[in-house]
């Protein structure tokens, strides 16, 4: 049971250091942030609804939030949500390795119009210590996607951030309703389709697919994985993965320049989504078809 006392163990002030951040990224109302940090004490107040996950070593850990306060040994995929508006007081016998989220008020706002809440009445209360399998997965995801030397991009990392600002009001906020129209109606989704296919090697945003709907973001995203059975990242990659085939078959382009034509990253991003998807790498059918 959490106890409503605080004892300061440590006169230490943390000290913090960034391994990888999306700041540079653009990703649309939130940022992720892997960082490590000393053992000792530390305070903060938060702007943003701040979602952080242990994932190094497992260590003691004493926290105190809104009045409450927990001492218990963090392990790898233990969450805490500190909305915006608190304030959060921690401390740790030795470092630590954590990835925070930091999600704007505006992109939860935008979830729960969508969700059909008055979002000046919903508020998501604090949690010093969840274990939560969805909010875990999308966080290993974002993980991956700042470690990796090819990342997925925008589009994906958009569509993490928006399931997980939905996510929180479902869980985390009271009397959120849980349901959503079954699917995009055919003409917008034919739309979205089309355009999908005529820009495959631009750097497709969420935003920008959402617009074509004429829908909000976090509303497209659903309503588009419910009517194609695919999330939007998934399905532009499969397309891309499609044309791509397509133009190793029929002509002698230069791989690297099929990669660019077909909107992927680079040559090795083509290989690894068409192996993924197909089974073949790029190499092995063209060589097939010699």
């Amino acid at each position: 049971m959490e106890e409503r006392v605080w004892v300061k163990r440590s006169d230490a002030q943390m000290r913090f250091s960034v391994r990888r951040t999306s700041r540079d990224r653009f990703w649309t109302g939130f940022e992720a942030t892997i960082y490590e940090a000393s053992g000792g004490y530390s305070e903060a107040h938060f702007a943003e609804h701040s979602i952080s996950m242990h994932v190094g070593a497992p260590l003691l850990v004493t926290s105190r939030c809104d009045g409450f306060r927990l001492h218990r040994l963090q392990v790898p995929g233990d969450i805490k949500i500190v909305p915006a508006g608190y304030s959060r007081i921690w401390e740790t016998e030795g470092p630590t390795l954590k990835l925070t989220i930091d999600v704007s008020p505006s992109l939860v706002r935008t979830a729960a119009e969508e969700m059909s809440l008055n979002a000046d009445r919903v508020s998501i209360a604090p949690q010093l210590h969840v274990r939560d399998p969805q909010i875990e997965y999308i966080a290993w995801a974002l993980k991956a996607e700042l470690e990796t030397e090819e990342p997925f991009g925008r589009l994906y990392a958009d569509s993490l951030g928006l399931a997980l600002a939905a996510h929180l009001l479902r869980r985390y906020a009271p009397s959120v309703p849980d349901r959503f129209p079954s699917a995009l109606p055919k003409r917008r989704l034919q739309r979205v389709l089309d355009y999908i296919r005529d820009h495959l090697s631009h750097d497709l945003t969420l935003g920008e697919l959402a617009a074509i709907a004429n829908m909000s973001p976090s509303y497209f995203n659903v309503l588009f994985k419910q009517s194609v059975g695919l999330s939007v990242h998934q399905h532009v990659v499969r397309v891309r993965v499609e044309y791509a085939t397509a133009l190793i078959l029929e002509g002698d382009l230069p791989l690297s320049e099929v990669a660019f034509k077909a909107g992927f990253a680079n040559q090795s991003h083509m290989a690894r989504c068409m192996r993924r998807i197909t089974g073949v790498t790029p190499g092995a059918l063209r060589r097939n078809t010699i």
